[in-house]
């Protein structure tokens, strides 16, 4: 297990907050789950050229699955891979949830929630200060985020699995922009309806 003093970067990233940094290939991620059942919705770019971006489709065909876990490959859209999964202590993080914004706030919980706090929030002022475009928003992660398909095809958001302390860690394939929203959702049970810190640390190649 890589020791945190080894860590070229460690930071606490508050409840509802977004957060980005650039990892270059060969460094290894760690986002740690530091209370338990925390979603940590999470966006990756090719560092030098933002049209190159994660991909669910690719990433869920070309490792059969829709769940992310140890051993996972994440694709971009021109089919590299950027990521890959070194370690995991919870097993399971969703691909398919997409983020909480304004919208979908209405629509799942009424038109006195438009107004809370969202994912599309924290995005919107990241890719600002990042000069990108809104239109840049594209398909992310959840990570300790528990997401079922129930049978009649349904997707569940459901209490998560993650314990205090549970961890992902992932080692850079490119350099790769990764952009954070520590979801500050309270309406659903992906956060145990208490929005909680997250850590980030980032070690050398």
């Amino acid at each position: 297990m890589r020791e945190a003093k080894n860590a070229i970067h460690q930071e606490r990233v508050a409840a509802g907050i977004p957060w980005y940094r650039v990892v270059n290939k060969g460094e290894v991620i760690r986002i740690v789950d530091l209370l338990g059942c925390q979603a940590v919705d999470t966006l990756f770019y090719n560092a030098h050229n933002h049209e190159e971006r994660y991909s669910a489709p690719d990433t869920i065909r070309e490792q059969g699955s829709i769940f992310i876990t140890k051993g996972t490959k994440l694709y971009s859209s021109e089919g590299n891979v950027m990521l890959e999964v070194v370690e995991d202590t919870c097993g399971n993080h969703d691909t398919l949830g997409g983020h909480c914004s304004a919208e979908s706030n209405t629509v799942r919980f009424g038109h006195d929630k438009k107004y809370m706090h969202s994912c599309r929030d924290n995005y919107l002022f990241a890719v600002g200060e990042l000069e990108m475009n809104p239109r840049d928003l594209t398909n992310n992660i959840n990570f300790f985020m528990n997401v079922p398909v129930e049978e009649n095809g349904h997707l569940a958001i459901v209490d998560g699995i993650s314990k205090a302390g549970d961890y992902v860690e992932m080692e850079a394939k490119m350099d790769t922009l990764v952009l954070i929203s520590n979801c500050p959702q309270l309406n659903n049970p992906c956060n145990g309806f208490n929005p909680t810190p997250i850590e980030i640390l980032i070690w050398e190649a």
